[in-house]
């Protein structure tokens, strides 16, 4: 188990004060109003295997139901959106960087907004994740992995294309952040939410969202091994970039964070506990069997940083488990088991 502790800055005073280009409550119940025509509000169901479980009350919040089948939809909207009303002239349409969610995302915006839309992805983006995107009216640029594929993106904005970055924009992260609004609604007794992180984008929005109305409450980050840039630059002290990501969670795989999102994270979340593939794919079939939903490696190492929490978790809290995607093909799946030796 790998657990990096947060700073010791006071969770409650770091929340009511005003760092400057934070993303505040206000920004997402604004986000919330402004995309609601366009997702779903996917359901908070308690799960009695997992409260049995961890002798507590378990909750998943399903957004792998969300359309597109992930939470992605919401900040891709919510900056779009942006774009549209600002109708920048000359823009030929909307550019993503993704290795799946976030490009599925913003071509289905794109669509559904009447604009076009481009996307770079890495060259080992699975098919089901092309596809998708291809029917949603992109048109794709494979890039050799997701590093190569930022290094590309100012050249395509120099062309006029508007860049709707994954996680490194205030608008984006307020979308995301809806999640946590949606969460404290339905269950106003929550203590925790766990949570996992690619960019920080959700993490930091969703953690913004709660403990800005009740401070007590305590977000837990998770990344997987091969994929924990969170945890790295927690540990280092600064924003770091990893050339090559080796994690079978491709949906974590961003190259880095950025400063607004280590900040707020570090500021409140309690943790980032980082799990083998081999534990999340684990926890990918107890969730297939228990709950019957089929989730990304991204979504179960949740349940997988729980178990190594689970010290933490009494019969008093009320945990939510972030199911924040379900874009596992088959084929993806059994190479995962294949891989990972289960």
């Amino acid at each position: 188990m790998e657990t990096t502790t947060a700073d010791g800055l006071s969770l409650s005073s770091s929340v009511a004060s005003n760092h400057a280009g934070e993303v505040t409550l206000r920004d997402i119940r604004l986000a919330q109003q402004r995309i609601a025509p366009f997702v779903k509000r996917t359901p908070l169901v308690r799960s009695q295997s997992l409260s049995e479980r961890f002798e507590s009350n378990f909750y998943l919040k399903l957004e792998l139901f969300q359309k597109t089948g992930a939470f992605k939809v919401r900040g891709a909207f919510n900056k779009v959106l942006d774009i549209t009303r600002r109708s920048r002239s000359g823009a030929r349409g909307v550019l993503a960087v993704s290795g799946g969610n976030h490009g599925q995302a913003v071509a289905y915006a794109a669509r559904a907004l009447g604009l076009k839309s481009m996307l770079l992805m890495p060259e080992y983006t699975p098919k089901n994740y092309l596809e998708a995107a291809r029917r949603y009216g992109a048109e794709i640029v494979m890039a050799r992995n997701m590093v190569d594929a930022f290094k590309r993106a100012p050249a395509y904005e120099a062309a006029g294309w508007e860049l709707v970055h994954p996680y490194d924009d205030p608008l984006v992260i307020a979308g995301q952040g809806t999640v946590g609004l949606e969460i404290l609604e339905d269950l106003p007794q929550l203590t925790d939410v766990v949570v996992s992180i690619g960019g920080g984008g959700l993490a930091s929005g969703l953690a913004t969202a709660v403990k800005a109305q009740r401070p007590e409450i305590r977000v837990w980050g998770v990344e997987t091994e091969g994929a924990d840039v969170m945890a790295r630059a927690w540990k280092a002290g600064r924003v770091v970039q990893v050339e090559k990501m080796t994690s079978l969670a491709k949906t974590l795989g961003a190259p880095s964070v950025c400063e607004h999102t280590l900040a707020a994270t570090q500021r409140l979340l309690e943790s980032v506990t980082v799990v083998s593939d081999r534990e999340a794919f684990a926890e990918l079939e107890y969730l297939l069997d228990r709950a019957k939903i089929v989730t990304e490696l991204a979504a179960s190492c949740t349940l997988a940083a729980a178990e190594k929490l689970r010290g933490r978790f009494t019969k008093d809290h009320h945990v939510v488990l972030v199911m924040c995607g379900g874009n596992m093909s088959l084929d993806e799946l059994v190479k995962c088991r294949q891989m990972v030796g289960n």
